[in-house]
C-alpha cells in the first residue's frame, strides 16, 4: 500500500458503557450552575446541531447560566474564551478543543482557580490529560474504521482512494486517520493524496477540485472524514463532469440530513454517524462535577452506519 500522508498520531479511546443522570434544576443552594462553554467555531453543519444540543441542554430552564463563546475556528480564540472564564469565576468550563495541543498553561490556570473542565467533542493531548475531569463525545477512531471496513468490503484491492482530512492537530482527523489507516493495512489499497479541507464544505470543494486536476481518472474512491467535506467535493466531482457516487465512490463520516438525502440520491455511498447531540450527557456530568459527584473519565456517544436504505427509514425524523 502506498500513502502520501503527513505523519499522524491518535490515541485510543475507552468506551465507556451508560452515563450519568440528572433532574433539570439548580444546584443544592437554589442558584443556577454558571458555565463556561468555549465552541471550536461554526464550520460545519454537524457543528450547528452541536451547539444548539449544548445551548439546550445549558439553559435557565435547566439550572444553568450559560456563557457561550463561538472561538471562530481560532484556537487563540479558544484560549481567551477559557481564560475570560477563569476570570469571571464561573462555576465550571466546557471546552469543545480545537486541536490537541497547546492547552497546559490555559488548564493550569482554571486549575489554580478551582474550576472543573469539562472536554466536549474532542480531546487533548497527554501534556493536559491531569487538568480535565471528563470528556463527553464520540469514538473517532472506531468512525474511521469503520469507513474503512465499509471500503474493505465493497472494494477491489487495486482501488486508488483519496482522503479529505479535517483539521490538522486535531483529535477528531488524527484518530480518523488512524483507525482507517489500520483497517485498509495490508489489503492492496493505494491512498494517492490526503489533504487538510479543514472540515468545511469550501474546503472539501476546492481540494477535491485540486486532486481531480493532479490525478484525474486515477480516483476511485474518496474518503472525506466529515460530511460537509464530502458534500463539497460532490459539487466539485459534478463540475468534472463525473458522477459522484458511480465514477467515485463516496464515504464521509457525520451522519447529517444534508449527507442522508445524499446517500439516498446516490451522490454519496456509505455514511458513518458522529453523534453531536452531545447536551444532555454534558449537562448531567456539569452537574454531577459541581455537586462533588465522581464522573467517569469518558462518556462515548452511540454512533451508527448508513446505507441507502437505512438513510431513507430515518430521515423523516432525523434531528440534524
Amino acid at each position: 500500500m502506498t500513502i502520501t500522508r503527513r505523519a499522524m498520531l491518535g490515541g485510543t479511546l475507552g468506551l465507556v458503557a451508560g452515563g450519568l443522570t440528572g433532574c433539570a434544576t439548580a444546584d443544592a443552594s437554589g442558584s443556577l450552575i454558571s458555565v463556561g462553554f468555549a465552541q471550536t467555531g461554526a464550520e460545519s453543519t454537524w457543528r450547528a446541531a452541536n451547539t444548539a444540543s449544548l445551548r439546550k441542554a445549558l439553559s435557565r430552564r435547566n439550572g444553568f447560566e450559560l456563557m457561550f463563546i463561538d472561538s471562530q475556528g481560532r484556537q487563540e480564540n479558544e484560549i481567551a474564551a477559557v481564560r475570560s472564564f477563569v476570570t469571571r469565576g464561573v462555576d465550571v468550563i466546557v471546552l469543545a478543543p480545537m486541536v490537541e495541543g497547546g492547552w497546559r498553561d490555559v488548564l493550569e490556570e482554571a486549575r489554580q482557580a478551582h474550576i472543573p473542565v469539562v472536554l466536549e467533542d474532542r480531546g487533548i493531548d497527554a501534556s493536559g490529560s491531569s487538568l480535565y475531569v471528563s470528556r463527553v463525545g464520540d469514538d473517532f477512531r472506531h468512525e474511521g474504521a469503520l469507513a474503512a471496513e465499509w471500503v474493505v468490503a465493497t472494494s477491489d484491492p487495486a482501488t486508488r482512494i483519496v482522503e479529505l482530512l479535517g483539521t490538522t492537530g486535531s483529535s477528531a482527523a488524527l484518530e480518523r486517520s488512524a483507525g482507517f489507516d489500520e483497517v485498509i493495512a495490508g489489503h492492496g489499497f493505494t491512498v494517492l493524496d490526503a489533504q487538510d479541507a479543514g472540515f468545511t464544505r469550501a474546503g472539501g470543494k476546492e481540494v477535491m477540485a485540486a486532486f481531480l486536476q493532479k490525478h484525474g481518472d486515477d480516483i476511485q474512491l474518496l474518503f472525506a472524514q466529515n460530511d460537509d467535506m464530502g458534500l463539497g467535493a460532490i459539487q466539485a466531482i459534478r463540475a468534472a463532469g463525473l458522477e459522484p457516487g458511480h465514477d467515485i465512490r463516496i464515504v464521509t463520516i457525520d451522519g447529517t440530513r444534508d449527507a442522508l438525502v445524499e446517500l439516498i440520491a446516490g451522490r454519496l455511498n456509505h455514511v458513518v454517524q458522529c453523534n453531536p447531540m452531545l447536551g444532555p450527557q454534558v449537562a448531567s456530568v456539569v452537574r454531577a462535577v459541581h455537586s462533588g459527584r465522581p464522573v467517569k473519565r469518558e462518556y462515548i456517544a452511540t454512533d451508527r452506519v448508513f446505507d441507502t436504505r437505512a438513510a431513507k427509514e430515518v430521515l423523516a425524523t432525523w434531528p440534524y
